[in-house]
């Protein structure tokens, strides 16, 4: 004990006692007398014993890890978002003794999750996208591991964290259809994806709420390839648009660099709009508006709320308000 800090064996040894009864005393398990029980705990309360984790996870029958499942199938745009959200995640877990273990996921073979679960690797996960067939929340739900999911999700009975994707896609769309812009072209990924749902309905709201009708063939979704691009360029050039706005930053940065392949001058011939913004958009010419999220906060928000669940505490879905519309040159 020379260094302040006392082990099992210390403990043992003090009170003349084996590991093995002190380990009982603590965790509650076992056959242990009242008395020497209370002799133990005594002892410890009295000379600041804290358990290693190992031992606090075999006395609260916890591995002190959760869970984060990533898709494999991210692209450049999407890495920061991850990262960011890691961030947050690590620095909650961290302080409360938790490490976080990573697991990928390939479209819908959730084989390595099912193997962090069945292995008992974990106490709970985190899920950082939701799906319309979400094959991992199923699997979670069916097994009763506690889990919180980034992103908003159809079933009422999945705890969810998610940034206010629908109020902020409404409020940049309005704020283009108020400058005179009313024909206006979306461009988003896979609809399998239930963040790609949402940022439309905010962009259809906004032409709703303010009068003015939405011309449906200007949607262009379920866009997977950068060379569909070139092709949707064309098409918005020869239907005259006022401009066009990119589920994300990936597609804004593909359709900028075919802009500058056609000689099409952003925002004169087109201007040109990102409902998300990453490091990606930092450095283009000209600089583009879009929408400026705190993913570090979600992901803290969401680790919190999945060691609530983990302690037994009731928890419940939010809805983060923290976005900020970002006006720049490519809508001027």
């Amino acid at each position: 004990m020379a260094d302040g800090k006392i082990t099992i064996d210390d403990v043992a040894k003090a009170l003349g006692i084996s590991k093995t009864t002190v380990s009982r005393a603590i965790s509650g398990k076992g056959r242990v007398g009242d008395s020497t029980k209370a002799r133990v705990m005594e002892f410890i309360e009295k000379h600041n014993y804290r358990p290693n984790v190992m031992a606090r996870a075999l006395a609260k029958q916890r591995t002190y890890n959760i869970g984060v499942v990533w898709p494999d199938d991210y692209d450049a745009s999407d890495l920061p978002f991850f990262q960011r959200c890691m961030m947050g995640m690590s620095e909650v877990t961290s302080s409360f003794g938790y490490d976080i273990i990573v697991s990928l996921i390939a479209g819908g073979d959730i084989t390595g999750l099912k193997r962090i679960v069945e292995n008992h690797k974990v106490d709970g996960m985190v899920l950082t996208r939701t799906l319309v067939n979400d094959a991992p929340a199923k699997y979670l739900k069916e097994c009763g591991l506690p889990f919180v999911a980034i992103g908003k999700t159809v079933e009422p009975d999945i705890v969810s964290v998610d940034n206010d994707n629908f109020g902020a896609c409404k409020e940049l769309t309005s704020i283009l259809l108020a400058k005179g812009h009313k024909k206006l072209a979306l461009i988003g990924g896979s609809t399998n994806h239930i963040i790609t749902q949402t940022r439309y309905e905010g962009f259809a709201a906004a032409f709703d709420e303010l009068g003015v009708e939405l011309d449906k063939s200007l949607i262009y979704l379920d866009i997977d390839s950068n060379i569909r691009i070139k092709g949707i360029l064309k098409d918005l050039l020869r239907k005259n648009v006022d401009g066009v706005i990119c589920m994300d930053d990936s597609l804004a940065g593909e359709l900028l660099a075919r802009c500058r392949d056609e000689r099409v001058k952003i925002p004169d011939d087109l201007r040109v709009a990102s409902f998300y913004n990453s490091s990606l958009l930092e450095s283009t010419v000209p600089s583009v508006t879009s929408l400026n999220f705190n993913d570090k906060n979600l992901g803290a928000v969401a680790a919190r709320t999945l060691l609530s669940m983990i302690d037994g505490d009731q928890v419940q879905n939010q809805m983060l308000k923290n976005y900020e519309v970002v006006l720049k040159e490519s809508t001027k």
